[in-house]
């Protein structure tokens, strides 16, 4: 039987990881409060943060007493906790295959590309615009490049069969950060394919950044 608890997401709009969090809770169709924490202003360095999570990186998941940290073992937490719908497999096989989907965006291109590494490159080590955008382009490429052939391979109405899973949690957030850093998608067709198609789905589409209510508002 799946528990309750209230649930508050410390999180930041545009956060790849905040927004694959988010759309895990809206599939399961959980209940949580949203607490902003502006990246841009470092507001993830707060004491009161830090208190939540001493790594200082979004988003972290207050449920009741415990605060949840690192977006992958959330989503593992909501899939035991909150186990209907799932978003894994039945087969050990296929959920092994679903992870490693997952873990693709996960361990070997979100980290690469996330705030702190790109501000890094910028200001530490002297990278200019065009060198930061090859960057960026470099391993979304590797990264997506496996993952076309994966979801050639397994993939149906999604990216592995035709249930979302958390496979597709992890991809859309990434497709959606190619996009804002212009790197072209033209070689993963059926990557985009089984992305489109999972944002269509409500609950993935109330996750998107720009409907989020610490987004930027135009003008």
């Amino acid at each position: 039987m799946s528990e309750t608890r209230d649930l508050v997401l410390h999180g930041y709009w545009r956060s790849g990881t905040s927004y694959r969090t988010r759309i895990a809770l809206n599939l399961k169709n959980v209940e949580y409060r949203q607490v902003p924490r502006d990246l841009r202003t470092g507001d993830q360095r707060s004491d009161d943060f830090r208190a939540l999570n001493p790594q200082g990186l979004v988003p972290a998941l207050v449920a009741g007493t415990t605060a949840l940290t690192q977006s992958s073992a959330i989503l593992e937490w909501l899939e035991e906790t909150y186990p209907d719908p799932p978003l894994l497999p039945e087969s050990a096989d296929d959920r092994a295959i679903v992870r490693a989907m997952a873990m693709t965006v996960a361990c070997d291109i979100h980290p690469l590309n996330n705030l702190r590494v790109l501000q890094a490159l910028t200001q530490d080590m002297g990278v200019d615009d065009a060198g930061k955008s090859r960057w960026i382009a470099r391993w979304i490429a590797d990264g997506f490049a496996a993952l076309e052939v994966s979801i050639r391979q397994h993939g149906g109405e999604y990216a592995f069969g035709d249930t979302l899973t958390l496979a597709d949690c992890h991809l859309v957030p990434q497709v959606y950060s190619a996009r804002r850093f212009n790197v072209s998608l033209d070689a993963y067709p059926a990557l985009c394919a089984a992305a489109t198609r999972a944002e269509r789905v409500p609950e993935v589409a109330a996750a998107h950044p720009d409907r989020q209510p610490d987004a930027d508002r135009p003008g």
